[in-house]
């Protein structure tokens, strides 16, 4: 394993984060039992990974206590754990469950908290940006919670660059905790977050920890056969862009250099991001061990500079998506 610093935190990180959304039952039929989960996560302690990524939302914060619960047989000081706020932990959310406000923070911290038996969360993160909440009060809450020692680092989600340096802005105006983290929506076919907020994490000394490194899946097998699955066909509703303007070009690219080393088209793309400057370590969620030692060996794989401008210039610009 490899091990990189999270940004300005100081922290030392696995360059593989396991995201752990997929543990949990009751959130989607393709999420998985305590069992099954606590399995992959023990398998990724064995493989040198030490960063976690969750989220009291994750099937409805049991993705949180499962996480928890497998993290209590180790030595809790070696792990780096992260959790999220704003997105309701039940199908069904009283008002207050919901968005930055700070009841809303206060109450969920302390849920998540209880679910993930710790004392201290390592990076608390807003999962998207609250239109309704004034920075000032989120922040605030935040820092509070920080002196509090509930949490050590603050980390931010999907939002537009602006947003994000009017945060960082207010916080350094009132003396408050500046978030050290940003993750992000980005992939081979979703690279708009090249042109504004990762240059600007850079500048700012920001850890980067993209979500969704592989593209919801399409990037793990050709098009067309992707194109035939459930999941694919899902893509058409939620992230549809993967498949717009240049997405096709980019996949059969991804394929035919899978071809030619004799890795798989997850590990062609993981590598790619793992050769990108701004990037800390991506966000990997699995459903299995397998796919998880796969990831892990992506940490090895070379790609030259005409691999990647291959992989690379089919790419046209997209929507902004992962937003909201």
């Amino acid at each position: 394993m490899e091990y990189t610093t999270l940004g300005s935190t100081g922290m030392e990180i696995s360059r593989i984060c396991l995201g752990c959304m997929s543990f949990g039952t009751g959130w989607s039929d393709w999420t998985l039992d305590e069992e099954e989960s606590s399995e992959i996560i023990e398998r990724a302690i064995d493989l040198g990974i030490n960063f976690f990524d969750t989220a009291n939302t994750y099937s409805h914060g049991e993705s949180e206590s499962i996480l928890g619960d497998v993290l209590a047989d180790y030595n809790r000081d070696e792990q780096v754990v992260a959790t999220k706020v704003f997105f309701p932990p039940e199908d069904e959310p009283h008002p207050n469950a919901t968005g930055l406000s700070r009841k809303t923070i206060e109450q969920e911290l302390a849920n998540s908290l209880d679910r993930l038996g710790m004392e201290t969360i390592d990076l608390y993160q807003i999962h998207r940006w609250d239109y309704d909440t004034p920075i000032e009060q989120t922040l605030r809450a935040l820092n509070d919670a920080v002196r509090r020692n509930q949490v050590r680092y603050l980390g931010a989600s999907s939002m537009w660059a602006h947003q994000f340096a009017e945060a960082l802005h207010t916080s350094d105006r009132l003396g408050l905790e500046r978030f050290g983290t940003m993750q992000d929506h980005y992939n081979l076919v979703y690279r708009e977050e090249e042109r504004e907020m990762l240059p600007f994490c850079e500048e700012e000394g920001i850890g980067v920890i993209p979500w969704s490194p592989l593209a919801q899946g399409y990037l793990t097998r050709p098009h067309e056969e992707m194109t035939a699955t459930t999941r694919g066909e899902g893509l058409t509703d939620w992230h549809e862009e993967y498949r717009m303007g240049g997405g096709p070009d980019v996949n059969n690219h991804v394929e035919e250099i899978a071809e030619d080393k004799g890795i798989t088209m997850a590990q062609v793309s993981l590598a790619w991001m793992l050769h990108q400057d701004a990037v800390d370590a991506p966000i990997v969620g699995t459903t299995s061990v397998e796919h998880l030692e796969d990831a892990v060996e992506a940490l090895e794989i070379d790609l030259s500079d005409s691999d990647l401008k291959y992989l690379e210039e089919p790419y046209e610009p997209l929507p902004v998506a992962g937003h909201e």
